[in-house]
């Protein structure tokens, strides 16, 4: 390991940024003993927040009861980057790819979902830094320049604003010596503080007379015997009601049907120490502080916090045997090294600059990229899952459409394509995990032959199956 690189990691916390706050709200207690309620969602992260909001906005004499396994927040909620997308399909280019008859709709209640988000946090006065920035895409070979110039075509034709760059118009927004081009969009991003977002939701829901109960794992999900609802059962308690939202995305479903549809995926970042002002002067000043990602299949995503930190994550997305799960997955050293060495290559006038923070934490990926949806137990339980690390603004689109379908009402929500359909399940281990290696070494020697896919990418492609780093 580089020595510039060991001394940046030397003194960073094993801990996420954005949960390491003084400020971060006290547990909750546990459910003990027996409840009802109308409706029970399951998970604390974002799907299930906004769930049990948009459940009482909607109905507010709705009783509803939310149930987390740890604490609000903890997982892939309050761990991510913070980049809020309209894109309700993991972008315009798989969107297209996808579901081209009802794209335009989809990019329309997209838009309509960021706005929604925006529109909650100003009247809940919710502490996230929220800040419709936009988003910068960074071309670092020239093969990614070709494709942002057909990335923007296609933002054309959908009537998105955006802006391609060349060498020295990326340069001048942020300064790198790797950027050869560059494609911003003006309209389709906000930057939150992931954290400061679910623990506000879960304050608003509260304040609509939702129940939350912490540390509680719902283990089991079946048919009220003394009833016609549903049983969610926890260690210590359970909850019966008519309906039930299922919110636990990477982690194992209560509902067996889900398990082949999804892929838990480690995601790592790291944390900078705040930039001075000549430290941001020398990376170009950063003004807009839009979000950056770069171009390539294994790619970076970046961006300031309110404090002028950087958080510098992505690239190395590493699937586990058998979809294990665990804390001690969280932190990889090899990861956290790569992570540095590259943040040094692409901003070097950084040097001597040191990481306070590093971590992990696991995203549910499915192959289409976007989030899929159903229900189950006779139209009494519903999920949505498969965000692909998009999962922080698309979350709520996923929260109306289970509630939609609960409801058992057709809407513009259920009958899209989007909705109605299901990805394409993952085979079981052994081979599932050796798809996921043959792919992640695929793809990496992609990046590093001009963007060319090989005959097993090509054949991931035709049979409609991916995976997304």
């Amino acid at each position: 390991m580089p020595d510039r690189v060991s001394a940046a990691l030397a003194d960073a916390a094993p801990a996420c940024f954005w949960l390491d706050d003084p400020a971060r709200p006290k547990p909750r207690t546990a459910l003990s003993g027996a409840l009802t309620a109308d409706l029970v969602v399951v998970g604390g992260g974002f799907t299930g927040l906004w769930t049990a909001l948009r459940a009482k906005e909607r109905d507010p004499d709705r009783d509803v009861v939310l149930l987390e396994a740890r604490t609000i927040g903890w997982a892939a909620s309050g761990r991510n980057g913070g980049f809020c997308a309209a894109s309700l399909t993991h972008g315009l280019a798989n969107g297209h790819a996808r579901f081209p008859a009802e794209l335009a709709t989809l990019e329309r209640l997209g838009a309509e979902n960021l706005d929604g988000i925006e529109d909650t946090v100003r009247r809940h006065g919710i502490d996230c830094d929220f800040r419709r920035v936009g988003d910068l895409t960074v071309a670092t070979a020239p093969w990614q320049v070709a494709e942002l110039a057909e990335a923007a075509e296609l933002a054309a034709r959908y009537g998105k604003r955006s802006t391609l760059l060349d060498a020295a118009g990326t340069r001048a927004m942020l300064d790198s010596p790797n950027y050869l081009g560059g494609l911003l969009d003006q309209d389709g991003m906000a930057l939150i503080e992931p954290a400061g977002l679910a623990w506000g939701l879960a304050a608003a829901a509260e304040q609509t007379g939702v129940r939350i109960f912490e540390n509680s794992p719902a283990t089991g999900l079946d048919r009220d015997r003394s009833g016609p609802g549903l049983a969610v059962r926890t260690p210590a308690g359970v909850v019966t009601a008519a309906r039930v939202a299922l919110g636990t995305n990477g982690f194992r479903s209560l509902l067996r049907r889900m398990r082949n549809y999804l892929l838990p995926i480690y995601d790592y970042a790291l944390a900078t120490e705040p930039l001075s002002a000549a430290q941001l002067a020398a990376i170009g000043g950063w003004q807009g502080r839009f979000g950056v990602s770069d171009a390539g299949n294994q790619f970076h995503y970046y961006r300031l916090t309110r404090d002028n930190r950087i958080v510098w994550g992505g690239y190395d997305a590493v699937y586990h045997f058998n979809n294990a799960i665990g804390d001690e997955l969280d932190q990889r050293p090899a990861t956290f090294e790569v992570l540095a060495r590259n943040f040094f290559t692409t901003f070097p006038a950084l040097a001597g600059l040191r990481f306070t923070h590093h971590w992990g934490g696991v995203i549910d990926t499915c192959s289409r990229f976007s989030a899929f949806f159903g229900t189950a137990h006779g139209g009494r339980a519903a999920y949505a899952a498969g965000y692909t690390g998009l999962g922080v603004g698309a979350s709520r689109f996923g929260a109306d459409v289970m509630l939609d379908l609960l409801d058992g009402a057709p809407t513009e929500r259920t009958e899209l394509a989007m909705v109605r359909s299901k990805p394409v399940p993952f085979p079981p281990e052994p081979l599932r995990y050796a798809v996921v290696q043959a792919t992640r070494w695929s793809l990496a020697r992609a990046d590093a032959n001009d963007g060319r896919r090989n005959l097993w990418l090509r054949t991931l492609d035709r049979l409609g199956l991916g995976f997304d780093s």
